[in-house]
């Protein structure tokens, strides 16, 4: 294949082939990142954009943001180190982010879901958590609302900051 800006998951023995996400996306992606770091080493954690994640034997995804209780070792995250997977929609990838990454998510277990909307300028986060072999939405917050966890890690965001 060469060298390449796209981005490659396997998936079920298939490669998928996305673009580079665009600059807004990569923005808001470190933007959340950013706000997760001091809260994730405070609990011994760690935070990675765009890192591969191991789902299964023919599975490996590459979330926006994963929160993983791992080390900085080698070039894979394993499903079983992973505790909140974020993934941010965008045009191209609505459905997969959605749909098809949220079930196989869901399936390798990882505890918790994040998902942020874009709506023209501004942003929402739909926090989902893990009950039995899916996720069920846990809250939601609007841009001028803050959306607050206290596990896997205590952090909180207004997704007016994530524009």
């Amino acid at each position: 294949m060469g060298e390449t800006n796209d981005r490659i998951e396997l998936l079920d023995g298939s490669l998928i082939v996305s673009p580079a996400p665009s600059k807004r996306h990569q923005l808001v992606s470190r933007r959340v990142a950013n706000s997760m770091d001091a809260a994730v080493a405070s609990a011994d954690l760690m935070v990675f954009e765009a890192v591969n994640l191991r789902l299964g034997v023919d599975r490996i995804a590459i979330p926006d943001v994963l929160v993983a209780d791992t080390d900085d070792e080698g070039t894979v995250v394993e499903a079983r180190e992973g505790l909140l997977v974020c993934e941010i929609v965008s045009r191209g990838n609505a459905a997969a982010d959605r749909l098809v990454k949220m079930q196989l998510y869901a399936i390798a277990r990882i505890p918790w879901y994040l998902l942020v909307e874009q709506d023209g300028e501004t942003h929402s986060l739909r926090l989902y958590r893990l009950d039995g072999g899916h996720y069920v939405e846990d809250r939601v917050a609007k841009a001028g609302e803050t959306l607050s966890i206290a596990e896997p890690f205590r952090w909180e965001i207004d997704p007016a900051t994530l524009r």
